[in-house]
């Protein structure tokens, strides 16, 4: 299929711009990320007029970035995906809008893309035996759900937050802890020197009926705790750590507790644990554990590809195009669609 062989893939839906060029839908030719901390770390979290805004400024430099890195012309391109929602509308808004101008100058196709669909691909990106059908659990700054990826259909979801996303936490608890964001990572630096039993957070949802997550409760528990414990004066470096590690142990516990139950209910032997969550080294400890306890497979993608890529994108952009999807230049961008049936898909034109 020479027409789809090289795709260049663009990701604008929330603070990261990136570009990747990606061939045959398997081989990463090239990726380049620009995220934003140092617009967003003074706010605590993203800023959705800023980020658009810096966008704006970075989309050009960072697509011809990707295309220099894979010594590569737009006249090598046979196709451009490029994620459609769901995020920030005016980030996504300034991707998508390059997207299709360079595919309309080019005469070659676009694609919109599902942005879970692309943290889903990253998985089948990190290892090429993954194929449908397996669980896939989408653990991000905006996502926490569980799917079952499918042969030949959407992926069904199975369960889902009922308030804030595992990675929106991750960020909260950063900034009641004082530290740096993004909340991720920083969260699990300082948790390496602290006792995850030094307090015994809850562990929402973690055994209840069903397969949906909740994590306001365990936000508003760490609130509860360093107002006690800071009583209007900075916590100490140690308390800073042992709330840390306390936290991420709770959060962690819930989302393997959850995938467990998930695998055991669809009896399925294979698990994709994506986005940026995924990059938490707790979690994949714990996850290989529990998948070694249980008799099932789970994937990770390398930390480049858990958190938001263009890589992901055109992977998932080149599985559409094989299926004959094309999107016209009405194509737009939503803050909020579901996985099985992005309103784009329906007026796919060829």
């Amino acid at each position: 299929m020479p027409e789809r062989e090289v795709v260049l893939g663009i990701e604008s839906s929330c603070d990261e711009m990136a570009a990747a060029v990606v061939r045959r839908g398997r081989e990463i030719v090239a990726s380049v990320v620009r995220g934003q901390a140092e617009v967003h770390g003074p706010y605590g979290g993203v800023v959705p007029e800023l980020a658009s805004r810096a966008h704006v400024r970075t989309v050009s430099a960072v697509v011809k970035a990707a295309l220099t890195e894979a010594e590569l012309t737009v006249e090598h391109l046979h196709a451009v995906a490029v994620t459609a929602g769901p995020g920030l509308v005016g980030s996504l808004l300034v991707g998508l809008s390059f997207g299709k101008a360079l595919a309309y100058r080019l005469g070659i196709p676009v694609v919109g893309v599902h942005h879970v669909m692309g943290h889903l691909a990253a998985a089948e990106l990190a290892d090429d035996r993954l194929r449908p059908p397996y669980l896939g659990l989408a653990v991000s700054g905006a996502h926490t759900a569980l799917y079952r990826l499918r042969v030949d259909a959407a992926p069904l979801l199975l369960g889902q937050t009922r308030d804030d996303a595992v990675g929106e936490a991750f960020d909260k608890v950063a900034k009641l802890l004082g530290l740096s964001y993004p909340g991720g990572p920083a969260v699990a630096a300082a948790a390496v020197a602290g006792n995850p039993r030094a307090v015994a957070f809850p562990r929402p949802m973690a055994s209840a009926d069903g397969l949906d997550f909740s994590f306001s409760g365990l936000k508003t528990a760490v609130a509860l705790e360093v107002e006690r414990r800071g009583r209007g004066s900075p916590l100490s470096p140690g308390t800073v750590s042992d709330l840390a590690a306390s936290f991420e142990a709770a959060a962690v516990d819930v989302l393997v507790a959850r995938a467990r139950t998930a695998m055991a209910q669809e009896q399925q032997t294979r698990l994709a644990v994506v986005g940026g969550v995924a990059a938490n080294t707790q979690l994949r400890q714990r996850m290989a554990a529990a998948a070694d306890q249980d008799g099932f497979e789970v994937v990770f993608p390398p930390p480049a590809l858990c958190t938001d890529n263009a890589a992901m994108i055109a992977a998932a952009g080149f599985a559409l195009l094989a299926r004959g999807e094309r999107h016209g230049l009405g194509l737009n961008a939503f803050s909020r669609v579901p996985i099985d049936a992005p309103p784009w898909m329906s007026s796919a034109s060829s």
